[in-house]
C-alpha cells in the first residue's frame, strides 16, 4: 500500500502546461517585428521627408521663375494668382530675347565655355595623372597649393591677378621687344592663359577629382603598355584617358556650367558683354526700363524671370543629355581613392 501511495503522488508533466512558454516566445518575436517595422516606416517617412524639403528648396524656385515668366500686366497685380497665370503671354521671352540679342550671345557663350572647357579638362586631366603615378620632389607640397586652390577664396588673389595682366610681361621679354607690357584687360587672353595652366576657374577641384580617380586605376594597364614599348604620352592619351572618361565628363559638364554662368573674372577682366550672356543678363532690368519705359519694379522682375528661362536652358539641356554620365562620374569619383 505505501508503495502504491507513493507511485500516486509523482507529478505528472502534461504537454499542456508547455504552452505558456511558446505563447511567451511568440509574443517576444511579435514585438521584434513590430519594433523593426515601426523602424523601416519611421526611417523611410523620415527620408522622404527630408528628400521632398530639399527638393522644394531648390526646385520650388525655378518653378516660380518659370510660372512668373509667363505672368500678364494683370497678373502681376493679382493677389489671388499665385503660381499659374490667368493669362499666359510670351511677350516677356520675346523682349528679353531682343533685349539679349539672344541666338548670337547664345552662341558666342556657349563657344567661349565650350572652348575652356575642353582645355581644362585636358590640363587637369594631366596635371593629375601625374600627381597620382609619378614621384618628383616636392609632390606633397604641391598636392597642398592644389587643395589651397579649392579653399582659397578668389576675391583674395583679385588684385594680383589684375596687376599682372594688365602689365603683362613674361621674364621681360615683352618689355624687350615692344617697349611695354602688353595690357590683356577688356579681352577673354587671361581667362585662356590661366585655364591652359590649369589654375583656371575651379582647377583644384578638377585636379583633384582626375587625382583620385587615376589613383583607382590598376597599374597593370599602364605596365602592360609599356611592356608592348608604349611610351608615357601614348599610354595617358590612348589608354588612361579612355578609362578616365566618367571623370572627364563630370569635370566637363561642372567646367561647362561654371564658365558659363561665370562673371568674377569677366568682370575682372572687363570681357565685353557682348560675348557672354552672363554679362548681359545683368543689365536685363535697366536696358528695358530705359528702352520700353517700364518703371514698375514687379513687371520688371517678369521680364528678369524670362531672361533667367533663356539662359538656363542650354545648361538644362546638356545636363538631360548627360545625365547618366555624369552621376556614374560622381559616384566613382567619390568611391575610387
Amino acid at each position: 500500500m505505501s508503495t502504491d501511495k507513493t507511485v500516486d503522488t509523482v507529478p505528472v508533466i502534461k504537454p499542456e502546461e508547455k504552452q505558456p512558454k511558446k505563447s511567451y516566445k511568440m509574443n517576444v518575436n511579435t514585438k521584434s517585428k513590430i519594433v523593426t517595422t515601426s523602424k523601416t516606416v519611421v526611417m523611410t517617412l523620415f527620408r522622404w521627408i527630408v528628400l521632398i524639403g530639399v527638393a522644394y528648396v531648390i526646385i520650388g524656385p525655378v518653378l516660380g521663375i518659370i510660372s512668373r515668366s509667363f505672368f500678364s500686366d494683370a497678373d502681376s497685380s493679382n493677389s489671388l494668382v499665385y503660381m499659374i497665370p490667368q493669362s499666359p503671354t510670351n511677350e516677356r521671352y520675346e523682349v528679353a530675347a531682343k533685349t539679349l540679342n539672344y541666338l548670337p550671345t547664345m552662341l558666342k557663350s556657349v563657344g567661349y565655355a565650350v572652348s575652356l572647357m575642353i582645355i581644362q579638362v585636358l590640363m587637369c586631366s594631366m596635371a593629375g595623372y601625374g600627381f597620382a603615378r609619378f614621384d618628383f620632389p616636392l609632390k606633397k607640397l604641391l598636392f597642398a597649393f592644389v587643395v589651397l586652390m579649392i579653399v582659397l577664396p578668389t576675391h583674395t588673389i583679385m588684385l594680383p591677378l589684375y596687376m599682372t595682366f594688365s602689365n603683362f610681361d613674361i621674364f621681360g621679354i615683352i618689355t624687350a621687344i615692344h617697349g611695354e607690357p602688353l595690357n590683356l584687360m577688356a579681352t577673354p587672353i587671361p581667362i585662356y592663359i590661366l585655364t591652359a595652366l590649369a589654375c583656371g576657374l575651379r582647377s583644384g577641384l578638377y585636379i583633384y577629382i582626375f587625382n583620385q580617380f587615376f589613383r583607382g586605376l590598376p597599374k597593370e594597364i599602364e605596365e602592360a603598355a609599356f611592356v608592348d614599348g608604349a611610351g608615357t604620352w601614348y599610354t595617358y592619351f590612348r589608354i588612361m584617358l579612355r578609362n578616365a572618361m566618367p571623370a572627364a565628363i563630370t569635370v566637363a559638364i561642372f567646367s561647362l556650367v561654371w564658365q558659363y554662368n561665370d562673371t568674377f573674372y569677366a568682370r575682372l577682366f572687363h570681357v565685353s558683354d557682348k560675348m557672354l550672356i552672363s554679362m548681359r543678363i545683368t543689365g536685363l532690368q535697366a536696358t528695358i526700363a530705359n528702352v520700353y519705359r517700364i518703371n514698375s519694379p514687379k513687371i520688371l522682375e517678369l521680364y528678369m524671370d524670362a531672361g533667367i528661362v533663356l539662359l538656363m536652358l542650354p545648361i538644362v539641356i546638356i545636363y538631360v543629355v548627360l545625365q547618366k554620365q555624369f552621376i556614374e562620374g560622381v559616384e566613382r569619383s567619390g568611391i575610387v581613392g
